[in-house]
């Protein structure tokens, strides 16, 4: 197969891990005989430093006309308070590129039961996904202002982004394990009414999926109580980018969780969820893996599954060999991480996986 990918490095430690997602994927199209080109752009805070602008227009160009985009990290307090911030421009790319659906999955992996702060019992055999709309809600909604004496966000959904959004959390619960839970407020927030009465009308389509609705605040207590009752939790862009970051704690470190960003009508976007660590830039100690499995999840979605499994399997394999980065208390650095996993990579190649 035949990939153009456009990459955005962005802030932080993004460079370096950036620089794991090229090295495993040229692994990959080594192995298994694919034509993948990467082109380099300027995005966030370095982006702003060289142009005034976080989303350069040759980088919008480049992402638009690119079968997939990777992102590593965006932003930190370098940028805070200047005209413009590194977050906007990636506001801006999910908008240009109809990113409406944002896929957290959430696995523990069955070594790394014991690095997670919850109890291994209440940890083993978790696997659930974040369903977060990603184009509409606060972050997107206006009008919006604040001087020195007051401020307003405006949360607003629209039917339509409503149902996209749902019907997609319905399909992928339809895959799996067959149970919804739809997070919302409505017990505060007309946005959220609306929200859990499309959720009803939409089940009557998906008889085989069984549906609960869990308000915000009981949702973010199950996740901790109870994480295994969860399947595919479908919600609003804020909630979803909350609760998103505290299910990334189950698994021991943000630096486990990839994320996908499903586009309506052009390249998809891939990235881990975590942010840009400043405090660790630089200094070889970024854990890769959630950029790595962000990788396996744009193969999978080109339907390279062997590719993607290899690199998964991989990671695991690296584990087994003692690798760990700081986050999870080991002491390999993200270029040791990642030469194993390319290592395991071409010991699978020798083993057969070559074709």
């Amino acid at each position: 197969m035949k990939l153009n990918i456009a990459c955005l490095p962005g802030d932080g430690i993004g460079p370096e891990i950036m620089n794991s997602a090229v090295q495993v994927l040229k692994q990959i199209a080594q192995t298994y005989q694919h034509d993948f080109t990467f082109s380099t752009n300027l995005f966030g805070g370095h982006a702003i430093d060289e142009t005034g602008n976080a989303l350069p227009d040759d980088t919008l160009n480049n992402c638009l006309n690119a079968d997939a985009v990777l992102l590593a990290a965006v932003g930190g307090p370098k940028w805070d308070q200047g005209a413009e911030r590194p977050e906007s421009g990636l506001l801006r790319l999910r908008k240009s590129l109809n990113l409406y659906a944002n896929i957290r999955p959430v696995d523990v992996y069955d070594e790394l039961v014991n690095y997670s702060p919850l109890k291994a019992e209440q940890v083993r055999n978790v696997s659930f996904v974040v369903v977060r709309e990603l184009t509409g809600g606060i972050y997107f909604s206006e009008p919006r202002f604040h001087n020195e004496n007051e401020a307003t966000d405006t949360l607003s959904y629209t039917r339509d982004e409503i149902e996209r959004i749902v019907t997609y959390g319905f399909e992928l619960a339809k895959s799996r394990k067959g149970k919804l839970t739809s997070v919302d407020k409505a017990n505060v927030l007309e946005s959220s009414k609306l929200w859990r009465k499309i959720v009803n009308q939409l089940s009557v389509n998906y008889p085989e999926v069984e549906v609960e609705h869990l308000l915000v605040d009981a949702a973010a207590m199950e996740l901790i109580r109870n994480p295994r009752r969860f399947d595919v939790i479908v919600t609003e862009n804020l909630f979803g980018d909350i609760l998103s970051d505290e299910a990334s704690m189950i698994t021991g470190s943000l630096g486990m969780l990839p994320s996908a960003s499903r586009s309506g009508n052009g390249p998809s976007l891939y990235e881990p969820i975590h942010g840009s660590a400043p405090d660790i830039a630089g200094q070889n100690k970024a854990n890769p893996i959630a950029m790595l499995r962000s990788v396996a999840m744009m193969l999978r979605n080109f339907k390279l599954v062997d590719e993607a499994n290899a690199i998964e399997n991989a990671i695991v394999k690296s584990f087994h060999n003692g690798y760990l980065t700081s986050d999870l208390g080991g002491k390999s650095t993200t270029t040791q991480f990642t030469e194993q996993v390319v290592n395991q990579l071409k010991f699978q190649a020798v083993g057969g996986a070559n074709r």
